[in-house]
């Protein structure tokens, strides 16, 4: 199941629900208190903008990857310039393999997410793209059973209508925005699509699931030196 994780630009809260993600340079363990063995890899980037690369330009697609291909939940978000602004952001939270994961939304998020024009050949080389591996997932007790700067968080709700619906902000957002935790979990109501007025009681009947975040960021740069390493062996 694929999903949007964040808006286009960076803004104040005011009901709505466009949020970045976060661009930073090099492998990133998001604050996690849990200690295990990091999954997330430059090499990553370096393979998205691989598939990017030989999509844009009709080639054949890259051979297969020497990092971990274990199942994971994913997302894969492309910013572009200076102001790292967001060209699109898609994943899954669904586990599933790297290799085939990292090839499929690094062209959907690309080409495929409705909030963006495709992104074309011309922006290739301002590009910066970042791959989030989800893990740790846990179940809250309640909206409020998570850590602003730790945890991305994805919420259950009803809307008006009684249709249920869903909204997820990767770890980064929050403390991006520097939201709370009732500013975040109001604008991931929005984003989700409740309409009404945000009530403590409408708060409550949430059901959130807490998770955290391994991201990695590489930009078009250094993806073009690891290529000229890799092709003068």
């Amino acid at each position: 199941m694929a999903s949007g994780c964040c808006g286009a630009k960076k803004q104040k809260l005011n009901n709505s629900s466009s949020v970045p993600c976060n661009t930073m340079n090099g492998t990133e363990n998001t604050n996690n208190i849990h200690h295990s063995e990091m999954v997330a890899h430059p090499d990553m980037g370096f393979f998205c903008f691989d598939v990017l690369y030989c999509h844009l330009h009709s080639l054949e697609p890259p051979k297969t990857p020497d990092f971990c291909n274990d199942p994971y939940p994913l997302f894969v978000t492309w910013s572009m310039g200076r102001d790292r602004r967001l060209r699109g952001c898609i994943g899954t939270f669904n586990a599933i393999n790297l290799h085939n994961g990292l090839r499929e939304y690094a062209i959907t998020s690309a080409v495929k997410d409705t909030r963006f024009s495709p992104i074309t050949r011309d922006e290739l080389s301002k590009l910066h793209v970042s791959v989030s591996i989800l893990r740790h997932f846990e179940d809250g007790t309640n909206y409020t059973d998570w850590q602003v700067g730790v945890h991305g968080i994805r919420i259950e709700f009803h809307n008006e209508k009684g249709n249920k619906r869903t909204a997820t902000y990767l770890p980064e957002v929050a403390p991006e925005q520097g939201w709370n935790q009732i500013q975040t979990i109001d604008s991931l109501l929005r984003k989700g699509g409740f309409k009404g007025h945000v009530t403590p009681d409408i708060r409550r009947s949430i059901k959130l699931t807490r998770y955290q975040s391994e991201k990695v960021t590489v930009d078009y740069q250094e993806y073009l030196n690891n290529w000229r390493n890799r092709t003068s062996c």
